[in-house]
């Protein structure tokens, strides 16, 4: 009887590398791989570029590959103990860094059958990780961009938004992570503003920035990013104009819009009733999500429908009624807005929101809550989001004094990038 040799992958983009391990794996005996599902994945690092269903059957053509079965998490252990396999075949980079607890987990879990795991030198000047900073390079396409979101959702119990508003905002979004616990925490997605867009052309948060200028910034960031987008679209504008508006966000590559139900002259939520704002009526709101869905061409575009009943005082029962609504109507996802720096309310509509559809919050105002709290009341999605800008500004603000004030600009240089770091930044430049 041929023994069992287990191999566990993601195999985003495949390379010799990967090539070489199944080859040494087979001399072992019958190959299984073990190819870690989407879930699996984001849990450590960021979602592959292809799904999965497109990656195992690229696996299954591979000679060697026996069987190819589910990893669904990073951890191997619940695939061993069902398999029992004889060998267990990586690559021998894995000793030190993020996945040297994965190992000495293996390592263990093999000694209840006296298993072995045997390591395969490294494949040197290849690695996932390189190329995936060269696809990012290259760039992406906007189906393959406007699917993600839905993948993301599908795969992650949480999705984090950071604010962009131009390209540097994106880059600094694109690449921004940290390592920690042995996982990359990054953004995953990118917030386009209307709030930021407008302050960063100098002009009042009231609809001033017509849509053709907010999408010349879309694409001023999608040329120099990969990650998704979900839009700030403020009401929607009329009902008819709001088909546009998806059908050309759709065409850009934005993978979602967010509209508010209020009718009127755009202020800003967090003003609250200081001053003059108007609730729109369920049965228009409903229309208008109504419309937005029918213009839609691709089944990965969403329409999140965002609630003002709670910085309107409305309360509760009539956040809860519009979510149940509104979804009805179409809507993909519901986002609940507060002024509050008390996080109850949006607690109290966390317990009480039961629909199937994703849950989105801002926490500009409630901001002392971590991500962990949220994700176990419910929430889908994190936006962080306008926080680029207002610290841009601090920044560029005491620069500027600095200079007046010593007649030169020697003082400011401990506050500014150095220009070879920018000339690294963006990617082309040297």
């Amino acid at each position: 009887m041929k023994k069992i040799v287990y191999v566990a992958m993601s195999v985003d983009l495949i390379h010799k590398g990967h090539i070489n391990i199944i080859k040494e794996a087979s001399k072992l005996g019958d190959v299984v791989v073990g190819l870690l599902t989407d879930k699996a994945i984001s849990s450590y690092k960021r979602l592959p570029f292809m799904p999965y269903e497109s990656r195992k059957l690229i696996i299954e053509q591979i000679k060697g590959v026996d069987k190819v079965i589910e990893q669904r998490t990073h951890n191997y252990r619940e695939n061993l103990l069902i398999l029992r396999p004889n060998y267990v075949v990586h690559g021998d980079d894995w000793r030190e860094g993020p996945q040297k607890k994965v190992r000495d987990e293996v390592i263990e879990t093999l000694k209840e059958w006296n298993g072995e795991l045997v390591e395969i030198p490294y494949t040197e000047n290849i690695s996932s990780t390189i190329l995936n900073k060269n696809m990012r390079e290259i760039g992406t396409t906007p189906n393959t961009r406007l699917s993600l979101l839905k993948r993301m959702l599908s795969a992650k119990s949480i999705i984090r938004l950071n604010e962009v508003h131009n390209g540097l905002s994106g880059l600094i979004t694109e690449k921004a992570k940290i390592e920690k616990d042995g996982r990359v925490i990054e953004f995953d997605a990118m917030w386009s503003s209307s709030l930021t867009d407008s302050t960063a052309k100098g002009k009042p948060d009231i609809e001033a920035i017509d849509m053709t200028s907010r999408m010349n910034t879309v694409n001023d960031i999608f040329e120099v990013t990969t990650k998704p987008m979900i839009f700030d679209a403020d009401t929607g504008g009329k009902n008819e104009h709001f088909t546009f508006t998806v059908k050309s966000l759709e065409r850009l590559g934005v993978s979602a819009v967010v509209i508010e139900d209020k009718v009127g002259l755009k202020k800003n939520s967090l003003l609250g009733n200081s001053v003059h704002q108007e609730q729109d009526s369920i049965k228009n709101f409903q229309e208008k999500i109504s419309l937005g869905k029918k213009s839609q061409v691709t089944n990965d575009f969403m329409i999140i429908a965002r609630i003002e009943s709670l910085i309107l005082s409305k309360g509760l029962d009539d956040a809860l009624e519009r979510a149940k609504s509104y979804i009805d109507a179409g809507a993909d996802g519901i986002m609940i807005h507060s002024k509050e720096k008390d996080p109850d309310e949006i607690f109290e509509f966390c317990s009480k929101y039961k629909e199937s559809k994703p849950l989105m919050i801002v926490p500009t105002s409630y901001n002392a809550i971590t991500e962990d709290e949220w994700e176990s009341r419910g929430v889908n999605i994190i936006c962080y989001a306008n926080h680029m800008l207002r610290s841009a500004y601090p920044a560029m603000l005491s620069t500027a004094l600095s200079i007046l004030k010593n007649k030169r600009s020697l003082e400011a240089s401990d506050k500014c990038i150095s220009i070879n770091d920018i000339l690294d930044l963006i990617p082309g430049t040297k």
